[in-house]
């Protein structure tokens, strides 16, 4: 089939600023074909952040998207409305800890009963723990783990287990961070550890999975807009612009589509690949 493009008027010129969702305004938006309609994915940590415009931009491409939350059912299933009103998307919001084994298999299983298989899933979950080392504590230390580390383990284990029942194809994609790479002097060594941790097991993952035709990949994103991060940005926008090549931070909406791309056959010969989408903070 050939690519299909599809131009969508907008009203500003440049791009200038985004919306807590990331929606760019762009002078043209081009928007291909992904072959995401109907699809199953099941996102992580899907209900704020990059998490949300990650579920808006498979919404946006047809995709069913099944939205986890650990203790925020209110910001879920608000967003699960707002893919139906804004896409006319089935989605729906899934309660769940991806550090806990029995959670993780009830999550698959009730995306299942609502939506489908699950045909791809996003790892995108986190906890960041901000102290220095010398005043972090064990505990802490081991929650960033568990629920980075542990939480994509568990997930991408139970994302294979039924595919391979199955016999389907299928993808992963891990979000780890820039901070794998660089690191950071902010009091983020356990989440710094756990994201760097991410990248080797997508490779090794990747290796195993090849022969079965479940891809799996990872995407490394740079600084970001985010609710977390606003007022901070808001408070001194060049001090964060300055660290970026490009002369600006991230939208969600940015790292969002790479996701996308991700998770559709448009990336069917990529596997263990980390993709950089930090406005070139990591080039080398």
């Amino acid at each position: 089939m050939p690519t299909i493009l599809r131009l969508k008027p907008v009203l500003q010129q440049t791009i200038v600023s985004a919306d807590y969702d990331g929606h760019l305004k762009h002078p043209k938006e081009i928007a291909l074909d992904l072959g995401l309609k109907d699809k199953v994915v099941l996102v992580t940590g899907g209900y704020r952040g990059l998490g949300k415009a990650i579920c808006r931009s498979l919404a946006d491409e047809g995709a069913k998207v099944g939205i986890n939350h650990r203790h925020s059912p209110r910001e879920a299933e608000a967003l699960s409305w707002e893919l139906k009103a804004d896409f006319e998307a089935q989605a729906v919001a899934i309660e769940g800890d991806v550090s806990r084994e029995a959670d993780v298999a009830r999550m698959f299983d009730q995306v299942e009963e609502r939506l489908g298989p699950v045909d791809a899933l996003v790892n995108n979950a986190a906890y960041c723990p901000v102290e220095p080392t010398v005043d972090l504590s064990l505990e802490e230390f081991q929650r960033a783990l568990n629920v980075n580390m542990a939480g994509t383990f568990l997930c991408s284990r139970e994302m294979v287990r039924r595919l391979l029942a199955s016999g389907r194809h299928g993808k992963i994609v891990n979000i780890s961070s820039q901070a794998a790479f660089r690191g950071s002097q902010s009091g983020k060594t356990a989440y710094d550890a756990s994201k760097a941790g991410i990248v080797g097991y997508t490779i090794s993952l990747g290796l195993e999975m090849a022969k079965h035709g479940i891809n799996v990949n990872c995407v490394a994103p740079g600084l970001m807009y985010t609710e977390m991060l606003a007022a901070a940005i808001d408070a001194d926008p060049e001090k964060y612009n300055r660290r970026v090549p490009l002369g600006r931070i991230g939208q969600t909406r940015e790292i969002a589509d790479v996701v996308v791309f991700l998770c559709s056959d448009r990336a069917s010969y990529m596997t263990g690949a980390t993709v950089d989408v930090s406005g070139g903070l990591a080039m080398h």
